[in-house]
């Protein structure tokens, strides 16, 4: 059954809400958890159901940080002769006009790939979704589409820009809108589908010919009512990671127990890409409470309710709380943070204060790291350049 299944996974997240983490890289390969990039759920999701052939359809952003994460996908056991991982960019530009280049590219790689149905995620709804199920359900349905939801009592805090849907008997979905923060309790759309591949390509043609293809939740919205669409109810923990407060939010809730046991649960393991980094050290005066801190870590100061990723370092004096630090991070002796987050090399000097709302967290945003030897290349470079 599985082996008749590909996957994609569309990387096509609007960035408007969380540009502050993005300018450098796609939000699929924003940090989270310490350890891990936002994309590793989804992918993790697929290879744990046995999934082996996944195409990721990008954007129009810079790939490097992606590329760089995913590598040949040896972590996900997607390192292959037949079949593996394969990045492609979307068919529509930043204008949304149909780019023919890229569609003939995309449809070689759905025609060349042996398996007949189609399992689409999107990168930013983290989960940790049993995809063999879904499809065991979708199966089951004899309808043509399946659609995963979530019913959720906070929609009127959370899922911005989020679709909402509503379902009729027979978890049949009679219409997909977009959720307007009116109710509390929706039907929130994960944008994960299961379909024929046949079918895909026809919606993608279809949606090309008509002058109206965007996403592929677009071209499912505008088939209701032509095609059946079955809804998959999900009950685990749902985050959408498309804003700098969801991003926040759900780096938060990973400080919960109950979240943690929900995510990380052993029968399907979240994948990301290892690094050789040591142990933390934590050393004498060191207070932490209520945190998460990844490998490399070296803490002499006050660490509350936050996340460490590699390599962070607090010195002795220093206090954070409520507050996330990505790679290779720097809090100086006596500076004080609190709901900040602090992306890749920057250095917070001694005695500064940084303080942010918890509904508004402040980011201090990614710093490129140059040594002696480095900038004085690029010095050279340029004076070379310039004669």
């Amino acid at each position: 059954m599985i082996n008749n299944y590909m996957a994609i996974i569309f990387l096509d997240e609007s960035l408007d809400n969380i540009r502050s983490l993005t300018k450098m890289r796609p939000l699929a390969s924003v940090p989270a958890g310490g350890t891990y990039r936002v994309i590793d759920f989804a992918l993790s999701n697929l290879v744990n159901a046995g999934i082996r052939n996944v195409g990721l359809f990008a954007g129009n952003e810079d790939l490097n940080s992606l590329i760089d994460h995913i590598g040949r996908g040896t972590e996900w056991d997607l390192d292959r002769k037949k079949d593996g991982i394969f990045m492609f960019k979307q068919m529509a530009d930043s204008s949304y006009t149909t780019n023919i280049k890229k569609v003939k590219k995309n449809m070689e790689y759905l025609f060349r790939s042996k398996q007949e149905n189609v399992v689409i995620l999107s990168s930013h709804m983290v989960c940790n979704l049993d995809v063999k199920d879904v499809i065991k359900h979708h199966e089951e349905s004899g309808r043509d589409i399946t659609l995963v939801y979530k019913k959720v009592n906070n929609a009127n805090e959370r899922f911005d820009n989020c679709d909402s849907i509503k379902i009729g008997e027979n978890n049949e979905v009679l219409g997909i809108g977009q959720n307007l923060f009116f109710k509390k309790d929706e039907n929130i759309s994960m944008e994960a589908f299961i379909m024929s591949k046949e079918l895909l390509i026809k919606m993608i043609c279809d949606g090309i010919q008509d002058g109206v293809y965007y996403t592929v939740r677009d071209l499912v919205t505008r088939n209701i009512g032509r095609v059946s669409v079955n809804g998959y109810e999900f009950e685990g923990y749902l985050a959408c990671v498309n804003s700098t407060k969801e991003y926040f939010d759900f780096n938060m809730d990973l400080l919960k127990k109950e979240v943690r046991e929900d995510i990380f649960i052993k029968e399907r393991s979240i994948y990301t890409k290892t690094k050789d980094t040591p142990p933390s050290l934590f050393k004498e005066g060191a207070e932490v409470n209520n945190s998460l801190i990844a490998n490399g870590c070296i803490l002499s100061g006050n660490v509350k309710n936050s996340i460490l990723a590699r390599g962070a370092i607090v010195e002795a004096g220093a206090e954070v709380e409520n507050c996330i630090l990505l790679q290779d991070c720097v809090v100086k002796s006596g500076a004080v943070l609190k709901n900040i987050i602090v992306d890749k090399n920057n250095i917070i000097n001694s005695n500064e204060k940084l303080s942010a709302s918890r509904n508004y967290p402040l980011v201090i945003e990614k710093s490129i790291k140059w040594d002696d030897k480095q900038y004085k290349n690029l010095l050279a470079y340029l004076e070379g350049a310039n004669k």
